[in-house]
């Protein structure tokens, strides 16, 4: 396990908090091997009745730690990053999301497929894949132009604009914007859910998934793929490189 991913359990609610301040949250292998392995408990465990999940105050994840991400790099199904897909896809408990600052790549498609998303007024989501030189995962190309439309989807996920606290309420990726005590706010929705019935909770957040979660994850698994493929690419490569010489990158020479 890891430091950087603390859980504890309040009130039949287990929390889940991603605390390395010092890289703004970045996510290693490492960690999200904790996450999966958090979340997989809490469904197994009865007394657990709901999951929160958020970061430290001004940020929730700047998505993959670049660096440890090139050296541990996504190679197919089992990978740990795979795997906490899967885990939080599949979790049978509500999840509930408080989120502020910060919330790239991994960090805003996870929030696609938490139950409730509540954001502080900093919240800022992007999508950036196609800048790094990658391609959309966690059924983002699926699920984003369904909330948003095709032409935002293609600011969002295509030109990597970031979408802003509001604007992630109005487009449905998120339930509100509390300007301030956002944690506590949000906890309080899990605090609501963990005292309804949970077999109830269960059975509704179930029927509400089964009519796309065959859909969801064919597309999970085909962006995947595509992932793994274009991390070996050439303009990935470049993509990369750039960020970690903090040097514009450089397409011009790729067809």
């Amino acid at each position: 396990m890891t430091d950087s991913i603390q859980t504890d359990v309040v009130e039949r609610i287990l929390q889940i908090r991603i605390v390395r301040p010092e890289r703004k949250n970045a996510l290693t292998h490492t960690m999200y091997d904790a996450l999966a392995a958090a979340l997989l408990q809490a469904d197994e465990q009865s007394e657990i009745r709901a999951i929160f999940i958020t970061g430290t105050d001004d940020c929730f994840t700047s998505g993959n730690d670049v660096q440890d991400f090139l050296s541990h790099p996504p190679s197919g199904p089992d990978s740990p990053v795979f795997r906490f897909m899967r885990t939080l896809q599949q979790c049978r408990k509500p999840v509930v999301a408080a989120v502020n600052g910060p919330a790239v790549g991994i960090g805003a498609t996870l929030l696609l497929h938490c139950d409730l998303v509540y954001l502080g007024p900093d919240a800022k989501l992007q999508m950036p894949f196609v800048k790094l030189g990658l391609c959309p995962e966690y059924a983002s190309s699926l699920l984003v132009p369904a909330m948003v439309g095709h032409r935002r989807a293609t600011e969002l996920l295509l030109l990597g604009d970031t979408l802003r606290a509001e604007e992630a309420v109005s487009a449905g990726i998120a339930n509100a914007v509390f300007d301030e005590y956002y944690q506590e706010k949000a906890f309080d929705k899990a605090r609501e859910i963990a005292a309804l019935p949970p077999a109830a909770i269960r059975m509704a957040k179930r029927l509400m998934k089964e009519p796309v979660e065959e859909q969801i994850s064919r597309q999970i698994a085909r962006e995947g793929a595509a992932f793994v493929e274009r991390l070996a690419s050439p303009e990935a490569r470049e993509a990369m490189m750039a960020f970690m010489q903090k040097r514009p990158a450089d397409f011009s020479a790729f067809e």
